[in-house]
């Protein structure tokens, strides 16, 4: 099979060294196309037959997630690999949602990229070997036959009549079978993410025409299959075939009727599948000895809580660990560990309400952690509710920073407006308030909006006009009055801030008074 593919980067260097890379790959390539950003890309897609889109996320005019969106609108059909240089999940899990086939970091490895690209081959393949064996069946009453199956499947009501007839179409496989449950291992940095069509070629493969059929594509996939073949047939090929899927299968079925009692049982396993992410296949038998009572640990809760503001970070994320260890979750029934997120989420609210109006337009991610079932697995969740929390601490750490910073400043200020008459210097302060000199005098600039220095040559100077205007000191007695050692330095300071002598100020503040009457007595 033959394929072109798109490079859709910013950075010149980086589209010439994945085109190279790619050249050198055993597999066979059309042609390769090149775009700076998405406008470009989306013109070429728009003009050419692409097979697969090798895109960065990040990049100036349209970035590739809205590259991926356009696509989708414009019903373009290609298959994307993300490249970034941001390792934030929340840009890999957008990819995903929008049918990314795989997120690499730069730098790109080539046995990686070679990887990613063969597996994007294989799953053109299989749809399309999918689509020949399928090509007589008339798509149409496909799509209706799995509406109806997969409506009354979920709750929605259904009569006799329409149980009895749907069962002939596929009476045998009716009589005994299972609901399986397959969704795709999408991990960050892992290659040819694979897809429902692949996996539900596989399971054809696996039961034949007659012993497989699919109710539900999305969110994930959910087929009812022969129950007389092995639960360990479905899990073996798809290793062989290296697919990476997460899997749950029912007890065994009888009769259409009971199709919602096993979706049910089908949705409380996938649930599971979180608690045991290293089992191949998850069975009813594998969580039948979990406990359902509990006592979630609140003064641990509690604890970990009260080191939010220090600079105990480690800790905390030991805390989390602790609280989030698989040999606890693993006890209990699913319904434990959302209990235990559900705690953690009000906790940090209640923490942020605390902070909010100190946080300006920072806000926490609160949305991201109302449901575990949105994450690949519960390593991803407590990854990101460990994020959360560590950003809670920091706002915390610079509030507390902040307001010690004040009270030492306001301080400062008071000590300097009280002894600016003495000789006063930036070591003195300092050590008044007990801080380090160049963290004072850069706390200083931040927060007042000028030097130390600057700031103690103003207050002198507001002082020696207000001497200068309404008394009858001698401009040298002045001069001493407000800490200037020499009458030279405080005239050459007082020219530099208002333009003038001392004596002319004096003169002009002295002549207004008058000024004014004559104004008065003219009019």
């Amino acid at each position: 099979m033959m394929m072109n593919i798109l490079i859709v980067d910013d950075q010149k260097n980086i589209r010439d060294g994945l085109q190279a890379m790619l050249h050198q790959f055993p597999m066979q390539m059309d042609h390769i196309f090149c775009a700076a950003n998405g406008i470009e890309a989306l013109q070429i897609l728009r003009a050419q037959s692409i097979q697969l889109v090798i895109t960065d996320i990040r990049m100036p005019d349209m970035d590739g997630l809205t590259l991926m969106s356009r696509t989708k609108e414009e019903r373009i059909s290609v298959d994307y690999l993300i490249i970034s240089g941001y390792s934030d999940f929340a840009y890999a899990q957008k990819a995903i949602a929008l049918g990314a086939k795989g997120y690499l970091l730069k730098p790109v490895k080539r046995e990686d990229l070679q990887s990613a690209v063969e597996h994007v081959m294989q799953e053109v393949r299989t749809r399309q070997a999918l689509s020949q064996n399928m090509k007589h069946l008339s798509r149409r009453a496909r799509e209706t036959d799995r509406k109806e199956l997969r409506m009354f499947m979920q709750g929605a009501a259904s009569d006799e009549a329409w149980i009895q007839q749907t069962e002939q179409h596929h009476s045998e496989l009716w009589r005994n079978y299972r609901l399986c449950l397959l969704r795709e291992d999408l991990l960050i940095n892992k290659p040819g993410a694979v897809s429902s069509h692949s996996m539900e070629s596989i399971a054809y493969e696996a039961y034949g025409k007659s012993g497989c059929v699919c109710l539900q594509y999305r969110p994930q996939l959910i087929l009812a299959v022969d129950a007389s073949i092995s639960t360990e047939v479905l899990p073996a090929m798809l290793k062989e075939k290296q697919m990476g899927a997460i899997m749950v299968m029912t007890d065994p079925q009888q009769g259409l009727a009971g199709l919602p009692n096993s979706y049910e049982q089908v949705m409380e396993l996938y649930h599971h599948s979180y608690l045991f992410p290293d089992r191949h296949c998850l069975l009813p038998a594998h969580i039948a000895g979990l406990e359902q009572q509990w006592e979630l640990p609140h003064e641990e809760i509690y604890m970990l809580f009260h080191l939010i503001g220090t600079q105990n970070s480690g800790k905390m994320t030991e805390g989390i660990s602790r609280l989030f260890h698989k040999d606890v979750l693993q006890r209990y029934h699913i319904r434990y560990t959302q209990q235990l997120c559900r705690a953690m989420v009000q906790m940090l609210e209640e923490y942020e309400r605390v902070i909010r109006p100190y946080m300006g337009e920072e806000a926490l991610d609160m949305e991201c952690l109302r449901n575990l079932f949105d994450y690949p697995g519960i390593r991803d969740y407590i990854q990101a509710l460990q994020q959360q929390m560590l950003r809670l601490n920091q706002f915390y750490y610079e509030f507390k920073c902040s307001y010690r910073n004040t009270q030492d400043l306001n301080e400062a200020i008071r000590y300097i407006h009280e002894n600016y008459h003495k000789p006063l210097d930036l070591a003195m302060v300092s050590n008044h308030v007990s801080l380090n000199y160049a963290y004072f005098s850069n706390l200083f600039k931040k927060n007042i909006g000028k030097g130390f220095a600057e700031y103690l040559r103003d207050v002198r100077l507001d002082k020696a006009r207000k001497l200068l205007a309404e008394t009858e000191h001698k401009i040298i007695e002045v001069s001493a009055m407000v800490g200037y050692e020499s009458y030279k330095s405080f005239t050459r300071a007082f020219r530099e801030v208002m333009g003038m002598q001392p004596t002319e100020y004096r003169q002009r503040m002295r002549r207004r008074p008058g000024e004014k009457k004559s104004q008065d007595t003219a009019l």
